[in-house]
């Protein structure tokens, strides 16, 4: 398969750990968003939304959003869990990081680190609603070591995208010392450097 991605993004990354974590083959194709490489005629018609990551199987189908890309490469594996309502629960974080999550942390990172954005600029929902969501993460892994029960899943691999470097994006993780005690367990699971 083909991965076409920009390495800039956590969504993407998720893609890329997923198949590394379960030895899945698959070629990299770097796409830049900056320069609106999604918005080309060929990448269109890989993805008509324009957007990355998009997965381009041997048989020429094509799967686009990172959670159901995820979701679909590691069926039958341990990063789903067998239990049918802990897979609904990881269910239920998948779905919450692309809402409650993604649209405020990874937003304010986007426009810090590749719109040159200060932290004075950014839009204070956006920092309540980043804040919330660690808080709600801070209360989840305070009570488990990971997101659901004591193994590693989609759940963390999803969360861990954007959450490994919030500090990007102007959140400070010091008063998170569950967050930042799961994002070295999960970093040493999927075989990652530290995000520094």
């Amino acid at each position: 398969m083909k991965i076409y991605g920009d390495t800039n993004s956590g969504n993407c990354l998720k893609v890329k750990w997923v198949c590394d974590r379960l030895g899945l083959p698959y070629s990299w194709v770097d796409v830049d968003t900056m320069q609106r490489e999604t918005r080309t005629t060929p990448f269109l018609k890989l993805n008509p939304a324009g957007q990355v990551p998009t997965v381009e199987f041997d048989d020429g189908r094509t799967l686009a959003q990172s959670n159901a890309i995820i979701r679909y490469l590691a069926r039958g594996s341990d990063l789903i869990p067998d239990d049918a309502f802990a897979a609904a629960k990881m269910d239920e974080w998948l779905f919450w990081e692309q809402y409650s999550h993604e649209p405020y942390i990874a937003v304010c990172r986007f426009q810090m680190v590749y719109l040159g954005k200060p932290a004075s600029d950014l839009d204070t929902d956006k920092i309540k609603g980043g804040y919330a969501a660690l808080a709600r993460m801070e209360h989840q892994l305070a009570a488990t070591r990971f997101l659901v029960g004591d193994g590693l899943s989609l759940a963390d691999v999803s969360l861990l995208a954007y959450t490994r470097v919030a500090h990007e994006g102007g959140f400070h993780l010091d008063g998170y010392a569950s967050i930042r005690r799961w994002i070295g367990e999960a970093e040493r699971a999927l075989n990652l450097p530290p995000a520094g």
